[in-house]
């Protein structure tokens, strides 16, 4: 079936407003493949779909534009506004021809614990249930940073890190000397009115202290008409960034609801794969594999998990591949699924007891999920099975264990027919045939199934198939990261065969000692002498290849 010819864009660009705002280009998958913020939202737009100014672009850029199928776009209030928003949709997207924003960092937000002796100001990226006061987050770090300074100053706040500052951190301050601090440290100024200058810098975070911006001003205006130039250019800049840290801006969250039409609803995601892929229970946990061999030197595998359709850092993991020569997916996907697999089926078994694992004939699968009820409600599933020392009054129930791992409600490989059916086949061989697994073909985004020869091929506007392709997504990040890791560590440690007296055998005992070539740099002379085969001249000689071999 020949390819739909692409669509004419530029008629749709009458409907582009001039106002600032975020735009996302999409493929003729209906795959987001591109995520960019405009001042002007019509004039950014046009620059794509005009052919004078599409032949000038870089390789890149042409690339893309031969790309786009579809665009859409969302308006904002202002320019902080649309980096915000163009950062969140980068983060849930992840589009392949964006670079900024494509890794986990936030923008900045400004914590205060109020219930500290003396509180203070401090930068964070993560909103944490600890008390803490969050304004942001800020869309101008720089801006920010210098705000915060600034505000200290202004308000008499300090800076040092001591939960409760005394006496031996003030002599090694010098704020109270520079007029920068109200130093609450030694009394100088009471508990009570200290909290009230914190007070009253979190109302100007706010913004409901705009007669100081306004003063500023003034103050500014003065100076220059003084000939004060370089005091009038210093207030100026400093109102150019309250400014910037306190324009109204409106948060967009990730996973928070769905401020624009194509928004990502974790939950809503879940129970409509559960409806296609016909599952008896909603899969609330998913883990996927993924396999990079990207050179013939490192071969790995990424296992990410998401829960609520949502990603649980936590619980990622890494692996090398141990068994297979050379590149073949296939067996290093067979590979790592049993890896995975097998151990927490005997984390299970040990922890239930060998005598209990004995008694039942019945499959590992029945007895993994029994243990799951179990540790979940603290006590035995069933009422004969709990030894009879445990049926009497005042028994306590058992803590879950710390190291319990419970099976997921879903699998997903990545790749197709033949990744699915070898880590099927594992599967099968740990007893955990039951489980329900599918693989994701990346070409058409095609959904495989355990004996069905037709994929499922769903609209790619799906919410399942998004979270699909999100964990997919991750996967892939998540083992790309890991193999260019190891190829760092073995471009770092290749500096040691250059090394006077270190032979193959010394080098992988200094490796074995001190795990990396950075920490053998920071070792001394005697704590090298300490490795096997390796005497006090060598170790200092070992000191001063590295000090003067930096790369």
């Amino acid at each position: 079936m020949a390819p739909s010819a692409k669509p004419d864009l530029r008629k749709k660009l009458h409907d582009v407003p001039h106002e600032p705002g975020v735009y996302l280009m999409r493929d003729r998958l209906n795959r987001v493949i591109y995520v960019g913020k405009a001042r002007n939202l019509r004039k950014r737009l046009s620059n794509y779909f005009t052919p004078s100014k599409s032949r000038m672009a870089d390789l890149k850029t042409r690339a893309l534009i031969e790309s786009i199928w579809d665009f859409e776009f969302h308006t904002v209030r202002n320019e902080p506004e649309a980096l915000l928003l163009e950062g969140k949709l980068i983060k849930d997207y992840r589009p392949k021809y964006n670079v900024s924003f494509r890794d986990d960092k936030r923008f900045l937000l400004v914590k205060v614990h109020l219930d500290e002796p003396f509180p203070r100001f401090s930068l964070a990226r993560v909103r944490k249930e600890d008390g803490s006061r969050y304004f942001g987050p800020f869309a101008h770090s720089g801006a920010l940073r210098q705000t915060i300074s600034w505000m200290n100053r202004e308000f008499g706040l300090r800076s040092c890190r001591p939960l409760r500052p005394g006496e031996n951190d003030y002599r090694h301050c010098s704020d109270d000397i520079i007029k920068n601090c109200s130093a609450p440290c030694i009394g100088k100024i009471s508990q009570e009115d200290y909290r009230l200058q914190v007070e009253q810098a979190c109302d100007f975070l706010q913004g409901h202290s705009k007669d100081m911006v306004l003063s500023l001003e003034e103050e500014m205006h003065r100076a220059a008409e003084a000939l004060d130039f370089e005091t009038a250019a210093a207030l100026r800049d400093m109102v150019d960034y309250l400014k910037k840290t306190l324009r109204p801006t409106r948060q967009f969250r990730r996973g928070r609801g769905a401020p624009l039409g194509p928004a990502i609803q974790p939950e809503e995601d879940v129970k409509e794969l559960k409806e296609i892929l016909g599952l008896e229970t909603e899969p609330q946990v998913m883990e996927c594999f993924d396999i990079s061999n990207i050179s013939t030197t490192h071969c790995v595998a990424s296992m990410v998990r998401f829960r609520n359709g949502v990603a649980d850092n936590q619980n990622y993991r890494r692996y090398r591949i141990k068994t297979v020569a050379g590149q073949d997916d296939f067996k290093s996907m067979a590979e790592v699924v049993r890896r995975r697999y097998a151990r927490i089926l005997l984390e299970a078994r040990d922890r239930m007891g060998a005598e209990r694992a004995d008694e039942t004939q019945e499959s590992a699968m029945e007895a993994m999920r029994r243990y799951e009820r179990e540790v979940e409600s603290g006590e035995p599933a069933a009422a004969e099975e709990a030894p009879a020392s445990a049926k009497g009054k005042g028994k306590k129930p058992r803590r879950r264990p710390a190291s319990f791992v419970r099976l997921p409600d879903l699998i997903v490989v990545d790749g197709g027919k033949g990744q699915l059916s070898v880590a099927y086949k594992e599967l099968r061989k740990l007893g955990l045939g039951d489980l329900p697994i599918i693989g994701l073909a990346k070409e058409r985004e095609e959904i495989f199934r355990p004996g069905e020869s037709q994929p499922i091929v769903l609209p790619h506007e799906t919410g399942a198939l998004r979270l699909l392709q999100r964990i997919r997504d991750e996967a892939h990040r998540f083992a790309n990261s890991y193999h260019q890791l190891l190829m760092k560590r073995r471009v770092d440690e290749s500096i040691l065969d250059d090394c006077p007296g270190v032979s193959q055998n010394r080098k992988e005992r200094l490796l074995k000692r001190f795990g990396s070539v950075s920490r053998l740099r920071k070792a001394s002379p005697e704590e090298i002498a300490e490795v096997e085969g390796v005497n006090r001249r060598l170790a200092e000689e070992i000191v001063h290849f590295l000090e003067t071999h930096r790369s």
